[in-house]
């Protein structure tokens, strides 16, 4: 396969590769396909879920949202995570930070 690309995105590439970030111009241009295709279907399935949505709407299964409940709740489950992820401590020891 033969691809041509802009004297600007050539220059990007070359830049990537002088940093080291790749070794070479065809891992840039690979990594940056893959990402590529991963951004598409990311949003392919970004769109499944909007229709999957919309469907719900169309059948009348939707709720009315309480955004103090919403921020409740949210507040409660990141408390929840910050004390399963804080460092257990023990008595008497000193913080040295």
């Amino acid at each position: 396969m033969n691809v041509s690309l802009t004297r600007k995105l050539e220059r990007w590439i070359d830049s990537r590769v002088k940093e080291g970030k790749y070794q070479t111009a065809s891992q840039a241009v690979r990594d940056a396909v893959r990402q590529l295709v991963e951004r598409e279907e990311e949003l392919e399935r970004l769109r499944r879920e909007i229709d999957k949505g919309l469907k719900d709407i169309d059948r009348g299964r939707v709720r009315t949202l309480d955004m103090k409940q919403i921020k409740a709740e949210g507040r409660k489950r990141l408390a929840e995570r910050k004390r399963r992820e804080a460092p257990h401590k023990k008595s008497g020891s000193t913080d040295l930070r």
